[in-house]
């Protein structure tokens, strides 16, 4: 699989699972989605595309309710290196250059809206589709990629796309502390088994993740309990706890109050 269309109506957080040596490219036709990787989040729409290499990330259902209503189009456009060397006749392994991000956000410009129009042609009439489209298609889209990251060479920019940074793991946890994660989902963003996650988080934090997590959620929730007029619902949800009522027990067990009665006091 080279080029794919996804439309959804509606999804949840859905994980995008590592693949050994898969590098993609992602446009969104309609909507907006939310990516959340091991030490960012982003925000992708029609302007804004992205870059990955192979890792774990989430795609996420866009806050804004008024873009997400209709829906998500989006394409994707897959490479790998036996691809690569067998379109471009190169051999990524002689390159050692890496670049500094494993997911990065790209500014769709002229060019590249001009591709994926052309693209969404050949999805939607498969019939006029080959081969040798197919690696035109791609060709093209690695020369506008190249000159769109003012990459050093061919060679060094498709070589680094299937060399993924190290995240240290604290960076990980304070990056995604206020999302609404599982501790499945945290495991997962770091590339390691829940049991291995809770070994080393404990190693490292002297505390089991999901206490360390909550008890960090709900003192930012006070904060913002004191320094804003926000309702109590939104700071809820803006901290990471998935319901209301979950955060108001919890809240009142950490501070002995409600955060209404902490906030009038």
């Amino acid at each position: 699989m080279v080029f794919i269309k996804l439309s959804m109506p509606f999804f949840n957080r859905t994980l995008k699972s590592y693949v050994e040596d898969e590098a993609c490219f992602m446009f969104v036709n309609k909507g907006e989605v939310g990516v959340r990787t091991p030490d960012e989040y982003l925000k992708l729409n029609r302007n804004t595309a992205m870059i990955a290499k192979c890792l774990n990330y989430f795609f996420e259902p866009s806050k804004n309710k008024e873009v997400y209503k209709d829906g998500v189009e989006s394409v994707g456009i897959f490479l790998y290196p036996s691809l690569v060397k067998d379109l471009f006749d190169l051999d990524i392994s002689l390159s050692n250059h890496q670049n500094d991000y494993n997911v990065k956000q790209v500014q769709v410009d002229l060019m590249l809206d001009n591709f994926r129009q052309s693209i969404d042609i050949l999805l939607e009439n498969p019939e006029l589709v080959d081969d040798g489209i197919i690696k035109t298609k791609l060709k093209e889209f690695v020369q506008l990629l190249i000159k769109s990251q003012n990459a050093p060479s061919q060679l060094d920019f498709l070589a680094a796309l299937f060399k993924p940074n190290e995240v240290e793991f604290k960076k990980v946890i304070q990056q995604n502390a206020y999302a609404n994660l599982t501790i499945k989902e945290l495991a997962l963003l770091t590339h390691l088994s829940e049991s291995s996650f809770k070994r080393k988080f404990k190693e490292i934090f002297n505390n089991s993740p999901k206490k360390y997590l909550t008890e960090k959620k709900l003192k930012r929730a006070a904060e913002l309990l004191k320094s804003s007029s926000d309702r109590i619902s939104e700071i809820a949800y803006d901290v990471g706890f998935d319901s209301v009522s979950t955060f108001n027990r919890n809240f009142a067990d950490f501070y002995g109050k409600s955060p209404s009665n902490y906030r009038l006091n």
